[in-house]
C-alpha cells in the first residue's frame, strides 16, 4: 500500500520572522509532507519570503490571496487547493512555531489507515497535553471556552478550538465548505462540529503548545466574541433539533 500524500496548510499574515524556522523544522520532522503557505498579502513580505523558500524546495507551495480575509477563509482556500491536487491528508498548522512540527508525526500515526478517525486534533486539554508561556487568564479562557463548547454542542472534543489537526481528504470532500462562514478561531469549532454531525470520528492526541516568541498574536476580543456568539447560536439550533426529533418520536 502506497504512503498517503500529505500536505500541511500554513496560513500567514505578517509571519516573516517565524515562517522560515517553522518550515525548516517541518521539512526536517516530516520530510514526506508537502507544504502550502496561504498568504493574505502580508505587508511584511511573508508571501515573497515564502516564494523564495518554494523556489529552493519543490515540496513547498504558495497560494496568494488579495488581502487579510480571516483565518477560516484562508484555510478553506487551502483545503480546496489540496483537494484539487489530490492529497489524501490535509493538515492545519500555525506558522508561528506554537505548533511543534516534531509532534506532527504522532497526529499522522493516530490518523492511521482508512479504518482510523476522520479528524485528529493536537489537543492541549487532554491528559498529557500542556501549554507553555501562557498567562493564567488566557489558559482559563481557553479551558472555559472549550468546556462551554463541549457541553452546549454535546461534542466529544476537549480542545475544539485547537488549530493543529489532520483531516482525511475524503472527509473534507463530504463537508459543505461553501457554507463555512466562520472567520477567526471559531472556524476550528465549526469544522470539528461539521465532522461530528456527518458521523465522523474525532481523536485527540496530547501536544505541548508553545506560545510564539516572535511576531504578534492574532487573538482579539472580536475573535473571542465571534466564537461565543456562533457557538451559542449553534447550540440553540442543536437543542431545538433534538427537541423536535424527540417530539416526533413521542407522536409516533
Amino acid at each position: 500500500m502506497s504512503e498517503p500524500r500529505v500536505v500541511v496548510v500554513v496560513p500567514t499574515y505578517d509571519e516573516a520572522d517565524t515562517l522560515p524556522g517553522t518550515l525548516g523544522r517541518l521539512r526536517t520532522a516530516v520530510p514526506q509532507a508537502d507544504v502550502l503557505v496561504v498568504d493574505d498579502a502580508s505587508p511584511d513580505g511573508t508571501g515573497r519570503l515564502a516564494e523564495e523558500i518554494a523556489a529552493r524546495d519543490p515540496s513547498v507551495h504558495v497560494l496568494h490571496r488579495g488581502g487579510k480575509q480571516g483565518l477560516g477563509p484562508a484555510y478553506v482556500a487551502g483545503f480546496r487547493w489540496a483537494l484539487d491536487q489530490g492529497y489524501d491528508v490535509v493538515v492545519e498548522m500555525d506558522a508561528d512555531g506554537s505548533h511543534r512540527p516534531e509532534e506532527l508525526g504522532r497526529l499522522l500515526d493516530a490518523l492511521g489507515d482508512d479504518a482510523g478517525p476522520d479528524l485528529v486534533i493536537g489537543s492541549r486539554w487532554v491528559p498529557g497535553g500542556s501549554v507553555e508561556n501562557w498567562p493564567r487568564r488566557r489558559e482559563l479562557l481557553s479551558r472555559a471556552g472549550n468546556t462551554y463548547t463541549r457541553l452546549l454542542l454535546r461534542m466529544p472534543v476537549h480542545d475544539a478550538t485547537a488549530g493543529f489537526r489532520a483531516y482525511r481528504a475524503a472527509t473534507l470532500r463530504r463537508l459543505a465548505l461553501d457554507e463555512v462562514a466562520s472567520q477567526g478561531y471559531c472556524f476550528q469549532v465549526d469544522m470539528a462540529w461539521r465532522v461530528v454531525r456527518e458521523g465522523g470520528r474525532v481523536a485527540e492526541v496530547p501536544i505541548r503548545f508553545v506560545e510564539r516568541h516572535a511576531g504578534r498574536s492574532k487573538m482579539s476580543r472580536r475573535i473571542v466574541a465571534e466564537a461565543f456568539v456562533r457557538t451559542t447560536l449553534w447550540g440553540g439550533q442543536e437543542t431545538w433539533r433534538r427537541l423536535t426529533a424527540r417530539r416526533r418520536g413521542d407522536a409516533r
